[in-house]
């Protein structure tokens, strides 16, 4: 009788789950580079595999005599990062803190450790990139110093999990997942199976000891979270801290949380002395001086937060046959969509002029409830009339010249009128040409040149 031939191995990408009868160095699928190991033959596992009777504590139980007692939120100290948390660190949670380079992580975190520290409660600050001196010469700077703040420079995963031992801390601290390395897996730190090992461990480790911990995770030049994609499946929380080089505002999203909700937004401030933050940004993105032809304000919605963004036009007569459009902080395209929709709907004329549109601040603000405070700050300031401070405008224009409302205008009123707003020009004006008119008749004080004090 002839022998069956057994099954050649199969290689499977752990990303995507694609399988090749040979290994290769990237996927086919999903692209990734060393994604893809050898898988053994799975027929017959089930038979291979003894059951075990699970403990008293982890028996299977109807979800309605399950509470949550077990698992109250803390404060991390920071109201504007429990904010985005839904309220604070559940016990257990591993939290995962991407952004780019010198954005602030590490010093967001290192406020974070020394606030719950000063609450009483043990950290243990893992760098596996910077030593602990260099470390305390930041804490120093920040006012981070305490007794219950553990520093470790460590990038072998075992020796972590020794001083989780030693330490017994009640919330720990990984800067960075990319750097943490484990012996009993090839490869190099940073590597999709080396990241997937570390971060499994540590997880693990907080779900048995009810330890919650915050790993911080590099990102590439898309702005995605380097390493596999299961890294973000894993853990219960995903956060992204933002922001501009050029200017000292900060921005913390929810991505991904089990426990709250993800529209919700921080809003911080980096300082000479570390970071502060900023429970209400509204007076950031406003001018201080006087009312200017060609402003506008606008309320943004940043999650569940309405802010108000101040939107600046100044324009230019030119004789070049190409007009510059330069736009900061704004959408490009949706400002040369509203240049076209003032000349072809309203009459007013931009295809000879040079047009400049900005925001205050340097916050970015390319949602569509921008498209009525560029139009009435562009118009503005090509007939020199000025809008007080009383006035703000929310609304989608189409290319009709028609005004659609955004969404959740209601907040956005209720946050206008409680900044002192009293009136707001949106889509209960049906058009363009009738939110301008409006405008110019009730709210404005038209300017000349002459008005304009010399040097």
């Amino acid at each position: 009788m002839a022998t069956r031939k057994p099954a050649p191995p199969a290689y499977v990408c752990t990303e995507c789950g694609w399988t090749t009868a040979k290994w290769v160095g990237r996927c086919a699928e999903c692209q990734q580079w060393g994604t893809v190991q050898e898988q053994g033959a799975q027929t017959g596992i089930l038979s291979r595999i003894t059951p075990l009777a699970p403990t008293a504590a982890k028996a299977a139980r109807p979800i309605t005599q399950i509470t949550t007692e077990d698992a109250p939120r803390r404060t991390s100290g920071v109201g504007e990062f429990d904010r985005v948390l839904g309220g604070g660190i559940v016990p257990g949670a591993a939290i995962l803190l991407s952004g780019e380079p010198g954005v602030g992580k590490s010093t967001l975190l290192l406020e974070v450790a020394a606030q719950a520290a000063r609450a009483g409660r043990r950290v243990l600050y893992a760098s596996a990139e910077e030593s602990p001196a260099q470390v305390r010469l930041r804490a120093e700077r920040t006012g981070a110093l305490h007794d219950e703040l553990y520093l470790a420079s460590e990038t072998d995963l075992a020796t972590i999990l020794g001083h989780i031992d030693e330490v017994a801390p009640q919330l720990v601290i990984v800067d960075s997942v990319q750097t943490v390395s484990s012996s009993l897996i090839d490869g190099a730190a940073g590597q999709p199976s080396q990241v997937r090992e570390v971060a499994a461990t540590l997880i693990r480790v907080a779900k048995d000891r009810s330890l919650p911990i915050i790993l911080v995770g590099h990102v590439t030049k898309d702005g995605t979270v380097a390493g596999p994609r299961v890294l973000e499946h894993l853990v219960d929380v995903v956060c992204h801290f933002e922001g501009d080089r050029q200017t000292s505002l900060r921005f913390i999203r929810a991505l991904k949380n089990r426990f709250g909700p993800t529209d919700e937004v921080g809003c911080f401030e980096m300082t000479g002395a570390g970071i502060s933050e900023v429970p209400d940004p509204s007076g950031l993105f406003l001018s201080q001086g006087a009312t200017e032809p060609g402003t506008c304000v606008a309320i943004s919605l940043e999650g569940r937060r309405a802010l108000p963004v101040e939107v600046q036009a100044l324009t230019i007569n030119t004789t070049a046959p190409n007009p510059r459009r330069v736009v900061h902080g704004l959408d490009s395209s949706r400002v040369a969509m509203v240049l076209a929709i003032l000349e072809r709907r309203a009459g007013i004329k931009t295809s000879t002029l040079d047009v400049y549109v900005s925001t205050v601040g340097g916050v970015r603000f390319t949602e569509p409830a921008a498209d009525l405070a560029i139009a009435i700050a562009v118009a503005g300031s090509i007939q020199q009339i000025s809008v007080p401070r009383t006035v703000a405008a929310v609304g989608e224009l189409s290319l009709a010249g028609e005004i659609r409302p955004v969404t959740q205008s209601a907040q956005r009123r209720s946050e206008a009128a409680r900044l002192g707003y009293d009136q707001v020009v949106d889509d209960r004006s049906k058009t363009l040409r009738a939110a301008l008119n409006d405008v110019r008749a009730r709210n404005t004080t038209r300017r000349s040149d002459a008005d304009i004090p010399p040097f």
